[in-house]
């Protein structure tokens, strides 16, 4: 079973980077905000979880210097 896990979430925590620290910087303070957002109470609690996980995800995003996105959207798996 770990190495199922370790398997399967290799590939969020050792993609390359392909971040510039600028872009790192942004994801992280955007993530950062919204994650201080979620703390505002609201009256449907679940737009605290939905934007606590969002926030959450962008600073990660921007900690490991790896967008999933970007790297789709560039090419970089070396298909061309």
């Amino acid at each position: 079973m770990a190495n199922i896990i370790s398997t399967g979430t290799g590939s969020l925590t050792n993609a390359e980077p392909n971040l510039s620290t600028t872009e790192r910087g942004v994801y992280m303070l955007a993530g950062l905000g919204l994650a201080a957002a979620a703390a505002k109470p609201r009256p449907n609690p679940l737009l605290n979880v939905l934007a606590l996980a969002g926030g959450s995800y962008l600073a990660w995003r921007g900690y490991v210097g790896s967008c999933p996105v970007k790297a789709a959207l560039m090419g970089s798996h070396g298909d061309s």
